[in-house]
């Protein structure tokens, strides 16, 4: 039967700085998430800060205040002001508007000062300041260390959240191997992912291992129902060509035998590939000349083809009789299915059958040989079991099969055989 179609690009490379992979994007987030928290916190924690110093140094302007008026020294040494010229302007109105008021003033940079002044019964204004570059200078000291910690807390958290979402990816990668093994053809591949019941990752390779399983029964059953329908016609068929061998010599009798001919050829090709596909057939290897082996099948096939052979002959490892039925298909497929003139290329341990067609379709490069698929220009000319014949012998003796299209038109099917050693 048919290889499964790939459903992932193998393709793909990884590298460990891949930023599009989970691993990393799980990272980012909860770097992200970790910014947006000591951002948060910094902010409350430098607004609170600044608030309680601002009201702490109001108290302490306004105490200073307090005691300068009490003990009535107008030196000016205490920093006692009476005069409004000297006072901070806005100081000036918010004294005249309350009757007394705190302003902290941090036009100089280098030593912000709280200002507390008030209205004396007769009038005038009083007022004094504090020095609060200490208040300042805890503060800026204060949030660098935030600062400083938050990065540090990122450089600690961020590897271990790539490390432990790495711990979740390896079990997706693994899954998705044994998917992309499952689309190639080996059904036998399981994901073996541990996991809790109710995980998503346990959920989905248990999913895949379903899957697997039940793609596996389908197929099995496809190949019983395949190898049963051609025994079950190799009887009464038997009889049906002993028949046809009976009747009376006509232009109707060859038709008949002709077609008796088409439906023995399309039940041995179902027994064979009800074989293949049951992997009970075994090659028998031994070192043949591959030119010799090609020119002797051609001539078997009876059909036209130009022939050309390499510099230097080589001998393969291979089992003449598959091989002489893997040409034979590959010729006649070139002939019924494309144009000519056909050619057949021996190169070094590498045969090349080319027809001057309209190509393979599409769906054969992609998918592969599918039984039972032609093309629209094939329709009513075969059954699509000639290259799926060929490509399954060809496993069985360890060659490679390649369909390609040729840039100038016409198919090309290439076979690649093992060198005896």
């Amino acid at each position: 039967m048919g290889t499964p179609r790939t459903l992932f690009d193998s393709g793909t490379k990884r590298t460990l700085l891949n930023w599009r992979s989970l691993r990393w994007k799980i990272a980012l987030l909860v770097a992200a998430a970790c910014c947006g928290i000591a951002l948060t916190v910094g902010l409350l924690v430098h607004h609170s800060t600044y608030e309680r110093s601002m009201n702490d140094g109001a108290a302490k302007a306004y105490t200073a205040l307090d005691t300068a008026l009490s003990a009535q020294s107008g030196s000016g040494n205490d920093g006692l002001t009476q005069a409004s010229g000297e006072m901070p302007t806005d100081l000036v109105r918010m004294v005249q508007e309350h009757g007394s008021a705190a302003m902290y003033d941090d036009s100089d940079e280098y030593r912000p000062r709280m200002w507390a002044g008030k209205r004396m019964p007769d009038g005038r204004l009083a007022a004094i300041s504090v020095d609060m570059t200490p208040d300042q200078l805890s503060r800026r000291a204060l949030d660098r260390h935030m600062r400083k910690y938050s990065l540090a807390a990122l450089a600690v958290v961020i590897p271990l959240s790539a490390l432990a979402a790495e711990l979740l990816n390896r079990r997706l990668r693994r899954v998705a191997r044994t998917a992309r093994r499952i689309a190639s053809g080996d059904l036998a591949a399981r994901t073996e992912v541990g996991g809790r019941a109710g995980d998503e990752i346990t959920e989905i390779s248990a999913t895949v291992d379903s899957m697997a399983d039940s793609l596996q029964d389908r197929l099995r059953s496809e190949q019983r129902f395949t190898a049963d329908v051609a025994h079950e016609l190799r009887t009464p068929l038997m009889g049906l060509v002993t028949s046809a061998e009976l009747l009376p010599e006509s232009e109707a009798t060859d038709l008949v035998r002709d077609r008796v001919r088409v439906l023995r050829t399309l039940v041995e090709d179902l027994l064979e590939i009800s074989r293949l596909d049951a992997g009970v057939e075994r090659a028998d290897l031994r070192p043949v000349v591959l030119p010799d082996v090609v020119r002797d099948s051609l001539s078997r096939t009876g059909l036209k083809a130009r022939f050309a052979v390499g510099a230097a002959p080589a001998v393969v490892e291979t089992d003449p009789r598959r091989l002489d039925r893997i040409l034979a298909n590959l010729i006649v497929n070139a002939h019924r299915h494309g144009a000519g003139p056909v050619e057949v290329t021996v190169e070094d341990t590498t045969v090349a059958v080319r027809d001057h067609g309209s190509g393979f379709p599409d769906s054969l490069l992609s998918e592969g040989p599918q039984r039972f698929r032609t093309g629209a220009a094939e329709r009513g000319r075969g059954h699509g079991l000639g290259l799926t014949v060929a490509s399954g012998q060809a496993q069985v003796i360890g060659a490679s099969l390649l369909f390609s299209n040729a840039a100038d038109g016409g198919a090309i099917a290439t076979l690649r055989l093992p060198k005896a050693g």
